[in-house]
């Protein structure tokens, strides 16, 4: 029998390509001590990753079960690019034993994460005016993928919709950005915007620059970061250049499309890993190049999420107000 009191605790879980994290919360509370980590690659679907960490916990009784993915849901129903298990609400319901239980992609429940994380969970990198409680914002996640989800407040609650925006197309503002583009609809036959804001997509972007150079190398996103912030490697300095630009732009359009007056977040570890150089590499000026609408766009505060359970914590608020 559980130590723990029945139907008082919720079971939330943050699946990605590589690992699963499971935890428990209470109310909107998530309680980071119970946080378990498990390769994905050692479980053959999602019910026996979340009734392994329900043993775990002494077979407790849960009222609520939430779980985020890094793909699109719909109708009860997740898919992954690079994980082939069978993720839905009535696993979900199965393996948890609750019998309030949701699917969401994993920007939104950043999305329900937002004002709700620990203090100093957040990072402010670009201030802006103060804004009022119910104004909209946005989360833009970069990291193995990229995506975006707009938080709205409304009247019945917060309203976080899904999107798949990494698979929209790149937008081009020089001939270096063009030729870009160009090699990546030969190679993938689409230039999506995850084809270069992404760990890959850096990756991508080096191999680019030094095929043009005449001495193509493939590196690792790690070892990119590495060869600019050292100093020691010029086209890493200039594939970081183009990334950050990018992003800027990308970020811009999308505040022009959201009007996230109440902040940006960004999430994801590819994010967090270029947040110490937004303003070396003009993250800044890519993002307020709108024309006319440049200084509009200084109504826009942009943060990062620094909180690794942010998903976790979402999850928990999501089931909380529903």
């Amino acid at each position: 029998m559980s130590k723990r009191a029945a139907n008082k605790y919720s079971l939330v879980a943050d699946i990605g390509g590589t690992n699963t994290r499971v935890a428990l919360a209470e109310g909107r509370q998530l309680l980071t001590e119970t946080v378990r980590k498990y390769r994905n690659s050692e479980y053959p679907g999602l019910e026996t990753v979340l009734k392994a960490f329900i043993a775990e916990e002494e077979d407790v009784d849960c009222l609520g079960a939430c779980v985020a993915l890094a793909g699109p849901v719909r109708d009860g129903r997740g898919t992954m690019t690079n994980l082939d298990w069978e993720i839905d609400e009535a696993t979900l319901a199965r393996a948890s034993g609750a019998e309030n239980v949701c699917l969401l992609n994993d920007l939104q429940a950043q999305g329900h994460a937002i004002g709700h994380l620990p203090d100093g969970s957040t990072r402010t990198l670009v201030v802006g005016p103060e804004a009022a409680d119910d104004a909209t914002k946005m989360v833009i996640g970069v990291g193995t993928g990229f995506n975006v989800a707009p938080v709205f407040e409304t009247p019945g609650g917060r309203y976080v919709p899904a999107a798949e925006a990494g698979h929209a197309n790149l937008p081009v503002r020089g001939e270096d950005e063009l030729a870009l583009i160009r090699h990546f609809e030969t190679a993938h036959g689409f230039p999506a915007v995850e084809d270069m804001l992404s760990g890959r997509g850096l990756e991508r972007v080096y191999l680019w620059l030094t095929s043009e150079a005449g001495t193509p190398v493939e590196k690792s996103a790690a070892d990119i970061m590495a060869g600019f912030e050292d100093g020691t490697d010029p086209k890493a300095r200039e594939a970081a250049a183009m990334f950050v630009r990018m992003l800027g732009t990308v970020a811009g359009n999308l505040s022009l499309i959201h009007l996230p007056f109440g902040g940006i977040y960004f999430a994801g570890g590819v994010a967090r890993a270029f947040v110490p150089h937004f303003d070396d590499l003009g993250f800044l000026n890519a993002f307020r190049d709108k024309g006319r609408f440049a200084g509009f766009m200084q109504n826009f505060a942009v943060h990062v999420i620094e909180d690794d359970f942010a998903a976790l914590t979402g999850c928990a608020n999501y089931l909380h107000a529903n």
